[in-house]
């Protein structure tokens, strides 16, 4: 088997709805496992909080669980989600569905290199690139 390399987001008790989030954008397969489903409850608190969530479609694999609450989460900057490509209406679908409830940080538009670009942090904070290239080269 070929070594993947998948993003995995922590979220504090999110995961579940930013799953459902991205896969009402992506499509493909969710699945997700409690903290209670997978025997791994130490506190109550905790058993219906995501142990493991998947989505796996045609873009991506992108992971995601809630921490603990024995483990503090702190959203950063210093990682963003990029999606890239030449099918522009495919990725512009992608970021009108990502900029529900987003903090538009660049908008959508031509940038100095040709392509067209825009960044944002969605509403589970959490940062996204969309780039589309220039099919004229």
């Amino acid at each position: 088997m070929v070594a993947r390399l998948n993003p995995y987001l922590h979220f504090d008790n999110s995961a579940r709805a930013a799953l459902d989030f991205y896969h009402s954008i992506f499509g493909g397969n969710l699945n997700i496992t409690t903290y209670s489903q997978g025997g791994m409850t130490q506190n109550p608190a905790d058993a219906e909080k995501i142990m493991h969530g998947q989505l796996e479609s045609e873009v991506l694999i992108l992971m995601a669980s809630d921490s603990p609450s024995t483990m503090a989460v702190t959203l950063g900057s210093a990682i963003s989600m990029s999606l890239s490509g030449d099918d522009e209406p495919v990725l512009r679908g992608y970021w009108r569905g990502l900029a529900e409830g987003a903090q538009i940080t660049m908008p959508l538009k031509r940038a100095p290199w040709g392509d067209t670009f825009g960044s944002l942090t969605d509403k589970f904070g959490v940062p996204w690139m969309v780039n589309i290239s220039d099919r004229r080269g």
